[in-house]
């Protein structure tokens, strides 16, 4: 059966990304969007509650910017703990259909870009995927039942991986890259250069579904 032809984008403010170029296009914001907005959205604080869509919903779901606010421990209302990170790629995995993609970008450890933001709480690693990454994953200890498969886990630019696949639009206009741009020359010459490696960390991963 093919996937379905829909996409989901999380944290998705005003304007939504469609790397697979699908014909229906849906976001989840933790705000309700400023008017009318051409895509399906949905107003959710995903650190909280599920995502709100069926399951094998979508043929892909991406996560630009967006995992690293996301808390990886969090109390619950009894007094104990839950686990906001591994329930939410739970949620992920659950809403796509077999065979679907999930595309996300993070700043990752140890750039600078994954710390300087005071709300990045999730900092992601070169091996944080395997905690969700094949058939008997190591985040099954947390309560992830999910199994994602690698499609692709890779270094890279924040604005190449923006324009990575065919039909990803640039939602960033010129002024809020130049901004960027620039403060990222101010912080070096605060002394604050790059390491090495680049800065995000992106991963294209297949949701496999044990009934297929």
């Amino acid at each position: 059966m093919p996937v379905p032809d829909r996409h989901l984008d999380l944290g998705c403010g005003d304007a939504p990304r469609n790397p697979y170029g699908r014909a229906q296009l849906c976001g989840i914001d933790i705000r309700a969007p400023d008017g009318d907005v051409a895509h399906e959205h949905r107003t959710a604080n995903l650190v909280v509650a599920p995502i709100p869509y069926p399951d094998g919903s979508f043929g892909s779901v991406s996560a630009y910017d967006f995992i690293e606010h996301v808390p990886r421990i969090f109390p619950d209302a009894n007094g104990g703990t839950r686990f906001p990170f591994i329930e939410l790629m739970n949620e992920i995995w659950r809403v796509l259909a077999h065979d679907g993609r999930l595309y996300a970008l993070t700043p990752a450890f140890p750039h600078t870009d994954a710390f300087v933001d005071p709300t990045h709480v999730n900092i992601i690693t070169d091996d944080s995927h395997a905690y969700f990454c094949g058939p008997a994953p190591d985040g099954r200890m947390y309560g992830f039942h999910g199994h994602f498969e690698i499609v692709r886990v890779i270094r890279t630019e924040r604005g190449a991986a923006y324009s990575a696949l065919p039909g990803s639009p640039q939602n960033h206009g010129p002024r809020k890259l130049a901004a960027r741009a620039l403060r990222r020359w101010m912080r070096w010459l605060r002394g604050r250069a790059f390491t090495p490696r680049a800065p995000y960390l992106l991963w294209e991963l297949r949701a496999v579904k044990a009934d297929r």
